[in-house]
């Protein structure tokens, strides 16, 4: 049985998908379209950069979901398949998820390519840059990682904000508190505590403002109906019903990324493939969280070839 999972933020670098435009009409068709629904020329900055123009969180959500799409789109225009004949789940990482959904149909992709831009720029306004901040602990599991965040809170919000695999865990909240929680590490019998370079503190409860932008936003913009169950990130579980998908992809904003929990979960499912769009970033964690599973990450065309043939 296969699952289609979609990267997250960090995926993004200047050159993506501009291999995949040179070779193939349907990948550039999905660049056209995004920058058509966002009245910007989205495309140019994937392909040219700057780099730190294409890392704002507004233009890097989209900006990955478009590549992601484009993979898939040459995938089934191409190779003549159709997802919904490959795949028992989909799944995508924070706003991977979205992707995910895109997928799947519940939005069209100048829905998706919208909803993203504003969900990026709402994470940003949410809170004033230097208030926030994240940081990656290497060679934690849940349990120390939540008695760490729990540690360097005093007061302040310091929550677990992705697990993505039992080796590396991703807390979110004040910029004092994660200070603390990476000066902690060793205390806690984690290897390294890393900062992240990111703009804003995500899926922490900073993030309010933000979900209740999405909220007002996927009430304009419901999703429909889906040709495959999409594993929610938040409760890492199957979901059909679109109306509980717009719930929780709301409670995302704020909410855990149960992504160790979600693979866990398919491989349970009976998922013994996985399958990566448009990055290299899922596959290991996958790898590190599951035994005796298939994992392949497709980027290029090659790859879409290679993948095209075997399924």
């Amino acid at each position: 049985m296969r699952a289609f999972v979609f990267p997250g933020q960090g995926s993004q670098k200047v050159g993506m998908g501009l291999d995949l435009a040179e070779a193939s009409a349907a990948a550039r068709e999905v660049f056209e379209e995004v920058d058509e629904a966002l009245g910007q020329k989205l495309f140019q900055i994937m392909k040219e950069g700057p780099e730190d123009v294409l890392t704002l969180t507004e233009n890097a959500q989209p900006a990955i979901m478009a590549n992601a799409i484009a993979v898939l789109r040459v995938l089934e225009k191409e190779g003549g398949l159709a997802l919904a004949d490959k795949a028992a789940f989909v799944a995508g990482h924070s706003l991977g998820e979205y992707t995910a959904l895109c997928a799947a149909g519940a939005f069209s992709l100048a829905d998706t390519a919208r909803l993203l831009k504003l969900r990026g720029q709402a994470m940003q306004a949410a809170v004033p840059v230097g208030i926030g901040a994240m940081c990656a602990l290497l060679g934690a599991d849940i349990a120390k990682a939540q008695a760490l965040a729990d540690a360097a809170a005093e007061g302040e919000v310091c929550t677990v904000a992705n697990d993505n695999d039992p080796t590396q865990v991703v807390l979110s909240g004040h910029k004092a508190a994660i200070d603390r929680a990476v000066a902690m590490v060793k205390d806690h019998g984690i290897k390294r505590g890393v900062l992240l370079p990111v703009s804003a503190p995500f899926h922490c409860p900073l993030m309010q403002p933000a979900a209740e932008a999405m909220a007002e936003a996927l009430a304009k913009t419901p999703p429909g109906a889906l040709t495959v169950p999409v594993f929610a990130n938040v409760t890492a579980s199957p979901l059909s019903d679109p109306a509980e998908v717009a719930r929780l992809l709301v409670e995302q904003v704020t909410g855990r990324v149960r992504w160790r929990e979600s693979v866990i979960a398919m491989q349970a499912a009976g998922v013994d493939r996985f399958v990566e769009l448009g990055g290299k970033v899922l596959g290991p964690m996958i790898g590190r969280t599951v035994a005796d599973v298939n994992v392949t990450s497709i980027v290029g065309m090659a790859d879409i070839e290679a993948l095209a043939k075997e399924l």
